[in-house]
């Protein structure tokens, strides 16, 4: 339920906007899409189209609250996890993309877990520091604002879009599984070979959808792919558990997506800054060979010395990525090598000497696993990003490869289609609040949740929500740009799901674990019980005269084109049990905390 800051949910009663130049709404819904708009900028100068912008007092108040009932919980409980001082900035998606790198194709703020990339396991989480004050490890995250006062040429972005293929990027499940049973070894190869011909045949579908985004059309690929997934991945999970192996938690890696990649490789040079291909880029982060799938089937009796061994090295690469963060600044050139790659591969080494030891008591010691000990610090300009692990289509119209996306480069580490200096938040509330029906229950560690949607063009607005106001206009959201009066602040304001189904902490399109309560009365879904709410709001201060000639923006895919109705918010809770009760308690009780 949309909510605005004070906490009243909001009834949006004018209709979703949808940043598009052309688009076909054809009688059965389908949404076709051949060009998207440039987020409120015209082709001749930057000010000459405000078509994403309104200045918020023309929104009429939108938000009401519904009534506390007998029962609610009516407590409030913020954490302090700062503005991303750090510099914590990455294109990972890791709840909606996890394990593809470079997946959001934007850059996103983090907060909290100071470890967390798109291949974090609950492992990395837990092991983690966080830059919250009650020692929260959750991770909270959302695309970055810039202010980019250049002209933006919608035609390039027209262009782009007319060469580009389509192609449906997947989780890899081969590179996420706990040690595998000697017995369960070739039916799991067997699975994992179906899953890439599974993506292979919805590739080959994709190829008419070439120089167009249809929203229909992607959905019905996806969610066909998705079913088919979801049963392979469940038979490797009972093949797993039934030769004695446990493997959890990959209902995670079944949601697939619909990648414009290619749009970025075809944009013009001009349009992504000759000044950003001259500089460094801006997103280390330490890289170190996948093991989990490079080993054999190993024996019953060493499946949990062997698991121990690989969980020791998702710790050892977080604290290794967590100390590049914190790092950041100290020593000459040779401190990365010195004081975290060297140690960092001799910790490796032993682990993985260990894992041989393990399986080689009771089978042939696995050879060369030496070689999967040295990792590498991914900085240089033009890196390769994510090279999704996607089988492509096999017509001669359609590419080869999916397309390779940079790193984000230079001191505004901008990538192509998502340039402009990177405004700061000024405000960071992070808040956890009742139910206005019921008591809530704590929260399941690790819990994913995703509010608003990053691809409403692509995927449709279903999921997308209005999340921008102004300090002062608490009573109004709106799903554009808001320019603000003198002295007020931009602000975004993330709601996220208040209902849990009380088992899962995650699902395979990573939303239906988690609900919104009815946004007449407050009141969870059958079946699903209200947890403490998680609202984020986000304020910046921005120049006045840049709202006015509308050049600020958010980070977005490429076919949204800072859209600014595809805002959107992830959060993993990694917080205590105990710390969970806590909050759970304080709201229950009717008390504000911290």
């Amino acid at each position: 339920m949309n909510r605005r800051p004070d906490g009243t949910p909001l009834v949006h009663t004018r209709p979703a906007r949808i940043a598009l130049a052309a688009l076909v709404l054809a009688a059965t819904g389908a949404l076709t899409v051949t060009f998207v708009s440039g987020g409120g900028r015209g082709t001749a100068d930057a000010a000459t189209s405000l078509d994403q912008f309104v200045p918020i007092e023309k929104v009429p108040p939108n938000v009401r609250v519904p009534q506390p009932a007998a029962g609610a919980s009516t407590g409030r409980f913020t954490v302090d996890c700062g503005t991303n001082g750090n510099g914590k900035f990455s294109p990972d998606n890791p709840v909606a993309q996890p394990g593809i790198r470079n997946g959001a194709e934007h850059v996103h703020d983090f907060v909290g877990n100071l470890a967390i990339t798109a291949n974090s396991s609950n492992v990395d989480l837990d092991a983690s520091g966080t830059t919250c004050r009650n020692g929260d490890k959750s991770s909270y995250f959302w695309p970055v604002v810039r202010i980019d006062r250049s002209v933006r040429n919608d035609d390039q972005v027209r262009q782009a879009l007319a060469q580009t293929q389509p192609m449906v990027v997947c989780p890899s499940v081969g590179k996420r599984l706990r040690a595998v049973p000697t017995g369960a070894r070739g039916t799991v190869d067997r699975l994992l070979a179906d899953l890439d011909r599974q993506q292979a045949a919805a590739n080959q579908r994709m190829t008419a959808s070439r120089g167009r985004i249809d929203a229909a059309f992607n959905r019905e690929v996806t969610d066909a792919l998705r079913a088919r997934r979801a049963a392979t991945i469940r038979q490797i999970s009972t093949t797993v558990t039934a030769a004695g192996g446990n493997q959890p938690g990959l209902v995670s890696l079944v949601e697939c997506d619909v990648s414009y990649d290619d749009m970025h490789a075809r944009m013009p040079a001009g349009a992504h800054r000759a000044s950003v291909t001259a500089a460094q880029a801006a997103n280390p982060r330490i890289q170190c060979p996948t093991v989990r799938d490079k080993l054999p089937g190993v024996p019953a009796g060493a499946l949990a010395e062997v698991n121990r061994n690989l969980d020791e090295l998702d710790r050892q690469l977080s604290e290794a990525n967590e100390r590049l963060v914190t790092s950041r600044g100290q020593g000459g050139p040779a401190f990365v090598d010195n004081a975290i790659l060297g140690p960092l591969r001799a910790k490796r080494i032993a682990v993985l000497d260990r894992i041989a030891i393990a399986i080689g008591r009771q089978a042939a010691r696995p050879q060369g696993l030496d070689a999967f000990a040295t990792c590498t610090l991914d900085q240089a300009p033009g890196t390769p990003g994510n090279a999704p692990t996607t089988a492509a289509p096999t017509t001669a119209a359609a590419p080869t490869t999916a397309a390779v996306l940079p790193d984000p480069q230079g001191p505004d580490l901008e990538l192509p289609g998502n340039t402009g200096g990177i405004v700061r938040p000024a405000q960071v509330l992070i808040e956890y609040r009742g139910n206005p029906v019921s008591r809530v229950v704590p929260m399941p560690k690790f819990l994913r949740a995703l509010t608003g949607d990053a691809k409403p063009t692509s995927r449709g607005p279903a999921n997308a929500r209005a999340t921008w106001t102004c300090s002062g206009f608490a009573d109004r959201l709106a799903d554009k740009y808001p320019i603000c009066p003198a002295g007020s602040q931009v602000q975004r304001v993330h709601d996220f799901p208040g209902c849990w189904d009380g088992r899962n902490i995650d699902s395979d399109n990573h939303r239906n674990h988690v609900a919104f309560a009815d946004r007449a009365t407050g009141a969870c879904p059958q079946g699903f019980r209200a947890i403490p709410q998680l609202r984020i709001t986000v304020g910046y201060d921005i120049p006045r005269d840049v709202q006015l000639k509308g050049q600020y923006a958010l980070d977005s895919f490429p076919e949204e084109n800072h859209n600014p109705f595809s805002d959107h918010n992830d959060f993993v809770n990694v917080n205590s049990a105990q710390t969970m009760q806590r909050i759970a308690t304080c709201i229950n009780k009717g008390k504000n905390c911290s």
